[in-house]
């Protein structure tokens, strides 16, 4: 876990300042077909890192974890990140992900094969959740235009 918690650090600190040069404006404009925007992706980003903060914390406490699904779409639609700023959203989505390294680093090697299912998902491990988690951010930070 500690190679993955140090990727994470070092995608946050490499991704925030590229993050930060994208105007307000031009993060509220559609990036992806079917309209999602910059703030719409770093939003889903943010509810990524709360939800899986949540998964992994809870998996490390249990001997199998039951988690909810996630409707990406119902989520951008009530929490509205177009109407907010860009600088709060990177800084949200910066710290946060400074927080999540710190507690990947810090994940009980003996719970990392925790089953974990969420939503109507079959089960997989702790670590699984955890790798997947940074491939997943890697993904919608190329949606945005920056890749690491």
């Amino acid at each position: 876990m500690e190679t993955l918690a140090v990727r994470l650090g070092e995608i946050v600190d490499l991704v925030e300042p590229l993050l930060q040069q994208i105007s307000n404006r031009d993060s509220a404009l559609p990036v992806l077909s079917g309209g999602w925007s910059r703030k719409q992706l770093l939003a889903h980003l943010i509810d990524s890192a709360s939800n899986n903060h949540q998964r992994f914390v809870r998996a490390a406490q249990q001997d199998s974890l039951a988690f909810p699904g996630y409707d990406q779409s119902a989520n951008i639609v009530i929490q509205n990140p177009q109407q907010a700023s860009w600088a709060v959203l990177v800084a949200l989505w910066s710290n946060y992900n400074r927080y999540l390294a710190h507690v990947i680093a810090n994940l009980p090697a003996n719970k990392l094969e925790t089953a974990c299912r969420i939503g109507d998902s079959g089960a997989v491990t702790l670590a699984f959740l955890v790798d997947d988690y940074v491939v997943h951010l890697e993904h919608h930070l190329k949606q945005i235009g920056i890749t690491v």
